[in-house]
């Protein structure tokens, strides 16, 4: 049986993320960063230390690409590379003080969005929704179940 595109889950997903990044992208113009800059400031708020390797994998974008906006954001003062002490080719990533007040400010904007996004549903209706959400990322998270198969099948007849 086919699926309606409209009522495909996963091209549901990707349009309402593609709508919100558009969205975050416009609000942080204001700010003086682009939508990304302001993922990759949210990210190093949330994982201090993390390697650009790292960041890159969790941005989905190349390392270049990453290593570039780190350059634009230690210029302007928001984010210090500091050497990784177990690794003398690594750096480990951290905000200044300063990009604090702005991503105070992108929080409540970014709560803004989110209300905007959510007008019209009643509280359980945003809490089911965050729950829905999270058991497909749980379920997605877990290893394919034809993955599952053939690793277990390697080990058997390994």
């Amino acid at each position: 049986m086919c699926v309606p595109m409209q009522n495909n889950i996963a091209f549901l997903t990707s349009d309402v993320s593609r709508l919100l990044r558009k969205r975050f992208d416009v609000v942080s113009r204001r700010f003086g960063v682009t939508g990304p800059q302001w993922r990759m400031l949210a990210a190093l708020r949330r994982t201090p230390g993390i390697n650009q390797g790292a960041l890159a994998q969790w941005l989905e974008v190349e390392a270049i690409t990453a290593g570039r906006m780190i350059d634009r954001l230690e210029k302007s003062g928001m984010v210090e590379r500091r050497a990784d002490p177990n690794d003398r080719r690594a750096w480990r990533l951290f905000l200044t003080d300063a990009a604090t007040p702005l991503l105070d400010e992108l929080f409540i904007c970014a709560t803004d969005v989110f209300e905007e996004a959510q007008q019209g549903f009643t509280p359980a209706e945003r809490d089911l929704l965050l729950v829905l959400l999270e058991r497909v990322r749980a379920n997605l998270l877990e290893e394919p179940p034809a993955d599952k198969a053939l690793a277990e099948g390697a080990l058997a007849h390994g």
